[in-house]
């Protein structure tokens, strides 16, 4: 494949001007080649004795070949040659998790043998919350984390905003580590026995908001990622769905737990006493009624593999990106240089016939080092 020398760049083409030295050196070793070579030609047409001499016509020529050749590589490395390509770049994406805490959350109806594979945890002492951590773990390990960032916001009767939209693996999972047990809404807290789902969509759309205050516009898609059981939700969803749409952010909805549901762990019942247990199932058509106004799509953990669902709603929010950048990738080719260079004085070495000739390539060589430690500064 032919090189493009138009995609040819200089990072410093100042030092360009000193080929003319080895250039003009060139001209002159050319003649002296076409004059050696006639006057070889010369002497042997003029002998006449029995033993036939032979006059090498190159002679040290050879080595001063090598010797600029090395000279202009090297120059050519000083220059900082790189070559620039076109790069293109696809929006990655901006994922806001919006994650329900509320106390149907606690119960253990999670499909069980499933969540304990992935969070670790005996069989049946995994509840919906904890399946939600797993899940998300997984979403993290999913994103691409060069151009991708995620945000976490947490709701129950109220919404508490976790993370901001980051590209940081990092502060991604050691929330997760520290939230892996159980949500910071406790079960004693009158306001954890509410899903307040219109609260945790306003604050993932004042996350974005933020976000734009903060970096400005971005070329990312975006997208909600609600897990919840939807469970005794209250709020005018529809509004904050409609605010949601109107930014052209759809919502796609996880459902956790199972309808056949559980009982939710209540701590003012001590040994039998105080109120009639809860019963907590999911609410699948209530979600699926969320995720179809809200232009996504509706998922359930456990009927489908946590990778597959994370895959899907990631590989949904980059198709529906409008932009595609092409960008400028520049791949530095001093180095080429500097081997080429350092292979002609070595070949060069084969063709020594005088110590001033070894001293000349011994300042080449001395020569070669300063300019690689100038290029590695």
């Amino acid at each position: 494949m032919p090189f493009d020398w138009s995609a040819l760049r200089f990072g410093a083409p100042d030092y360009l001007w000193l080929l003319v030295l080895p250039g003009v050196l060139t001209i002159v070793w050319a003649w002296q080649l076409t004059r050696r070579v006639q006057m070889a030609r010369l002497v042997t047409r003029r002998r006449h004795v029995p033993v036939r001499e032979t006059l090498p016509r190159t002679g040290d020529l050879l080595f001063w070949l090598c010797l600029l050749l090395a000279t202009a590589a090297t120059i050519a490395a000083l220059a900082r040659p790189r070559a620039v390509v076109g790069v293109i770049r696809t929006a990655g994406v901006d994922l806001v998790i919006l994650q329900d805490g509320s106390a149907s959350m606690h119960v253990r109806d999670g499909g069980a043998v499933a969540a304990a594979a992935s969070t670790g945890r005996p069989a049946g002492q995994v509840n919906r919350w904890q399946r939600a951590m797993s899940f998300l773990r997984e979403m993290g390990e999913s994103l691409r984390w060069q151009d991708d960032r995620i945000a976490l916001a947490l709701f129950a009767h109220i919404a508490t905003p976790q993370i901001r939209l980051t590209r940081d693996p990092n502060t991604f999972f050691f929330f997760l580590d520290h939230l892996e047990d159980a949500p910071p809404f406790p079960l004693e807290d009158d306001s954890s026995w509410d899903t307040n789902i219109e609260r945790g969509i306003y604050w993932g759309l004042r996350l974005i908001q933020k976000d734009e205050e903060i970096r400005g516009p971005t070329r990312n898609a975006r997208a909600f990622v609600l897990l919840s059981d939807g469970q005794a939700w209250s709020g005018e969803v529809a509004r904050s769905v409609a605010l949601a749409r109107e930014r052209r952010i759809p919502i796609h909805v996880i459902g956790v737990g199972t309808t056949a549901g559980g009982v939710i762990p209540d701590p003012a019942r001590v040994a039998g006493q105080g109120p009639p247990p809860i019963v907590s199932s999911l609410d699948r058509n209530s979600l699926g009624v969320i995720a179809a106004a809200g232009g996504g799509r509706y998922f359930e953990i456990e009927r489908e593999p946590d990778r597959e669902i994370a895959t899907s709603i990631i590989e949904a929010t980059r198709r529906s990106a409008s932009r595609v950048d092409v960008e400028e990738a520049a791949e530095e080719l001093y180095w080429p240089c500097l081997f080429a260079a350092g292979c002609l004085a070595a070949l060069g070495l084969l063709f020594l016939r005088e110590r001033t000739q070894l001293a000349l390539q011994v300042a080449t060589a001395g020569v070669m080092l300063l300019v690689l430690g100038a290029l590695i500064r």
